[in-house]
């Protein structure tokens, strides 16, 4: 009986000792959602405009690294590769709003539990003070790690539409330039989505 009380004691230390790591995970997760808003918006903003940063870049990389390649074979090689490493770089974004709304929760999570123990081991010694001021901490880390995760999950619903619009984007850009390449005509918009699916 001892041997697991002596377990219980150092479970009890250990997610004591974690209860700070975990708060200021949230306040840096916090951090992180705020500037990642700001940067949605900006995007968001530039979109309603007509502008697309990610297309921008892929249009100056296929001037600066496609259009000297005169080898048939190597010109296609090399779109292919741009394309991917383009594409790539999108679905990074995604991911950087996507650890958010999967790591939120689970730090509310245990911001909530963490305190909890410490609140009824306070509840057990009288201490009323200590025993309010863990509830405190652990509704609020919960309502701010489910907060974060809801932000992040509105956004990256709406970043995967301008994802899946600029792979649309990339790959008829990709086809424009290789068939001027082979001297082939250029196909319309609709004929390249066609193109695409088949």
């Amino acid at each position: 009986m001892s041997i697991l009380a002596g377990f219980e004691t150092y479970l009890y230390v250990v997610s004591s000792v974690m209860l700070f790591p975990v708060v200021t995970g949230l306040a840096l997760l916090t951090f992180w959602v705020v500037i990642c808003f700001g940067g949605f918006l900006r995007e968001y903003i530039e979109r309603r405009r007509g502008d697309s940063a990610p297309l921008q870049r892929y249009e100056d990389a296929v001037g600066r690294e496609l259009l000297s390649i005169q080898d048939r074979q190597t010109l296609d090689i090399a779109a292919e590769r741009l394309l991917q490493k383009a594409e790539l770089e999108l679905i990074k974004s995604l991911d950087r709003v996507r650890f958010v709304i999967r790591v939120g929760p689970a730090l509310g999570l245990m911001g909530t539990l963490i305190p909890m123990g410490i609140s009824l081991s306070s509840l057990a010694q009288g201490d009323m003070l200590k025993m309010a001021g863990s509830m405190v901490t652990a509704f609020t880390t919960v309502v701010v790690g489910l907060g974060c995760s809801v932000v992040a999950y509105v956004m990256s619903l709406v970043k995967e539409k301008w994802v899946r619009a600029d792979m649309r984007e990339m790959e008829y850009l990709t086809e424009l330039m290789l068939r001027k390449a082979n001297g082939r005509s250029l196909p319309e918009r609709g004929e390249a989505e066609e193109d695409a699916v088949s």
